[in-house]
């Protein structure tokens, strides 16, 4: 696997790489070579954050933590990532098994299966074309974390966001 480290607003020091590496190691044995990952370390507030974001096949598995020291925040992130792996393992293997395969329960045993669509609520609106700006004071007055609105310029669907360090995101699709 590929690993890219990154270090905002510091330098990531060959201590920290080194240390990073050794604890990521274990990540080879679910992914291909051709896997990618980026580690972004980072100091906000004092605090030390480490992001981590796994890229393979079409599928993104991301981890952000902020611990008193990288070390920590990397044993967190990397034990947030497994649980993502199996989740994701899980539901493959799950998806197989309706399909005609047969899998023995034995070759899993430490796999929860889970029913994500449980607690399921289905809201459904209109959308009304609008600013980012409006978009955002419809957030704000409603509480939310986020809102999908359609832009009024290009009357694509979008989302605004809050964002965890302070301000605001926004999504938009991508040309494809």
């Amino acid at each position: 696997m590929k690993m890219n480290f990154v270090g905002r607003h510091m330098k990531v020091f060959e201590v920290i790489k080194e240390m990073a590496e050794k604890k990521l190691s274990k990540f080879d044995k679910f992914f291909h070579d051709d896997a990618e990952m980026e580690v972004t370390f980072s100091m906000p507030k004092n605090a030390e954050k480490v992001e981590i974001t796994i890229y393979t096949d079409g599928t993104t598995f991301r981890a952000e933590e902020i611990s008193d020291t990288f070390a920590n925040a990397i044993d967190r992130a990397i034990d947030s990532l497994e649980r993502q792996i199996r989740k994701n393992k899980t539901r493959l293997h799950k998806k197989i098994r309706e399909e005609g395969f047969i899998i023995a329960e034995n070759d899993f045993p430490d796999i929860e299966e889970e029913d994500l669509t449980s607690n399921l609520r289905v809201k459904t609106f209109s959308f009304k074309p609008m600013s980012v700006e409006e978009a955002i004071l419809q957030m704000e007055l409603l509480g939310h974390a986020f809102y999908v609105f359609k832009d009024a310029d290009s009357l694509e669907t979008c989302v605004v966001y809050k964002r965890y360090a302070g301000g605001y995101g926004l999504i938009v699709p991508a040309e494809e």
